[in-house]
């Protein structure tokens, strides 16, 4: 679907597609990336930091370097920045503090998913969170938060934005509702539009499309790519 879309990469996750305590899976889905002509953009984790431990960590560490991923996205604790304790927060720091080390010997890079019901779940928190850790090694993705105006999720992307390495690409609106991607083509526009000052790749993964129908990738990969070539910048 990916190759059919026009896509160039892809994010291979380790809850379905690579497990990693299954490495001859590894080998076999790096051999089908390469064949078909793609990149794998990163190794999507479902390690938390503060939650779980660092076999675990440098379990899926070793299976994106497996897999080729240069980045591993990971998930800042199991709560939300309101209710999470300075003791909870210390965790998540001194795990992904953990890990990065891990991840730096590996040529790896971590990246937090910014996300509800986590510590990365606001630009303050995320940016706090980053700060503490002080590591190259450790970045964020971004998406639009559920529910935000596109300019408030715009302003949040601004304030992180040095940080992001990658963007999940969908339009939910409102809350959790999917749609077409055309249909938020508006908040997509200025989000491109203001990478290129990073002077650097920054992915935009697709990550949702509506009714969760396969056919909606193709659809909305080219409205992105649409959008990417007609973005002034």
């Amino acid at each position: 679907m990916a190759t059919i879309a026009g896509l160039g990469s892809v994010e291979w996750g380790a809850d379905v597609h690579a497990p990693p305590e299954v490495r001859g899976e590894l080998e076999r889905v790096r051999q089908l990336t390469d064949a078909a002509g793609l990149r794998v953009a990163s190794y999507g984790s479902y390690w938390r930091a503060g939650v779980h431990d660092l076999v675990a960590g440098r379990a899926v560490v070793e299976a994106a370097e497996a897999l080729g991923a240069p980045r591993v996205r990971i998930w800042a604790g199991a709560a939300g920045s309101e209710r999470a304790t300075p003791t909870m927060r210390r965790a998540v720091v001194r795990g992904t503090t953990q890990l990065a080390r891990i991840a730096d010997d590996h040529g790896v890079v971590l990246a937090y998913e910014f996300h509800a019901d986590t510590l990365a779940d606001t630009p303050d928190s995320v940016l706090d969170l980053l700060d503490r850790v002080d590591s190259a090694a450790v970045r964020t993705y971004w998406q639009p938060p559920n529910g935000l105006p596109d300019e408030v999720a715009l302003d949040g992307l601004d304030r992180v934005l040095p940080a992001v390495v990658a963007v999940h690409v969908f339009s939910w609106w409102p809350g959790t509702h999917r749609l077409p991607l055309a249909e938020r083509s508006g908040l997509w526009r200025s989000v491109i539009a203001r990478l290129p000052q990073l002077g650097r790749p920054v992915d935009m993964l697709m990550e949702f499309v509506a009714d969760d129908d396969p056919a909606n990738v193709t659809s909305d990969a080219a409205v992105l790519r649409t959008l990417i070539e007609r973005s002034p910048t």
